[in-house]
């Protein structure tokens, strides 16, 4: 007899907060999605703590998943073109532009879309509880959701630039997109709004952007009523949103806020 209730299960694992959503496929409605922040940037055994008291006190977490997936976001990433890929050298890809460790797993996602590789290093220990807990399961990089969900938004854009930056409590994401091919990728932490918005205009420049004329498309943890968003607005004469088209049924009590802020873990099912 086939299966009427096939739920999946995500979970994003960053050093400043955990989110979790449960997609019922059957009914093609979110279940649950919620978040949990921390007050600093903690170490990964830190964050396998707090993971394991949420798993164990939440009952939503007790359903049978028929497929479940861990999104590690961190600045622990490189894009490299398939084509000249070679599995012997990740670690020589990876160390010039980010800090690893020679006892580092490295591991890596393939963006069909636009023929590349991401290379990064994930949470070992991350992986290891949720194997042990809930059995096979499948893992990525943030950045290949959001590079993946990028691309397929300017597929048909071949005539302009783009600008996303998805927003984390003290990260930004920023992949900008030119004649729907990505132009760059590159994970900012800032402190400030000032470090903010330095980032965001450090690319228009280095890039040769216009700020009056190319569009910024927003998503995670901004509101049109917060300090990011008017320093933003400041400095960049379009600035919007990311389209609130996920294809799936919300309850109520979720908002369109909430939809923002998880962004990159709806659009990882």
């Amino acid at each position: 007899m086939a299966k009427t209730n096939i739920k999946e299960l995500s979970i994003q694992v960053n050093l400043n907060g955990l989110s979790f959503c449960i997609l019922n496929r059957s009914q093609n409605s979110i279940e649950y999605l919620n978040s949990l922040s921390f007050e600093r940037k903690l170490s990964p055994l830190d964050v396998l703590n707090r993971l394991k008291t949420e798993l164990s006190s939440n009952t939503v977490f007790s359903d049978d998943f028929d497929d479940i997936l861990v999104i590690h976001q961190n600045e622990l990433a490189t894009l490299v073109p398939a084509d000249l890929y070679n599995e012997a050298y990740k670690a020589d890809y990876l160390k010039f532009n980010s800090k690893i460790l020679r006892s580092d797993f490295i591991t890596h996602d393939t963006i069909a879309i636009n023929k590349s590789v991401n290379i990064y290093v994930p949470y070992v220990n991350i992986n290891n509880y949720i194997f042990d807990t809930f059995g096979e399961f499948v893992y990525k990089h943030a950045s290949s959701v959001l590079i993946d969900y990028v691309l397929q938004k300017e597929v048909s854009n071949l005539n302009s630039n783009s600008v996303y930056i998805n927003v984390n409590p003290n990260a930004i994401e920023c992949a900008v997109v030119d004649k729907s091919q990505l132009h760059l990728y590159n994970y900012f932490e800032y402190q400030t709004k000032e470090d903010f918005i330095y980032y965001i205009l450090f690319i228009f420049e280095q890039l040769n952007l216009d700020t009056e004329t190319i569009p910024i498309k927003l998503s995670g943890t901004i509101a049109k009523n917060d300090e990011l968003y008017s320093i933003i607005y400041k400095y960049v004469r379009h600035v919007d949103f990311v389209d609130d088209d996920y294809g799936f049924n919300f309850p109520e009590v979720i908002n369109a806020n909430q939809r923002l802020e998880h962004f990159l873990i709806l659009n990882s099912f």
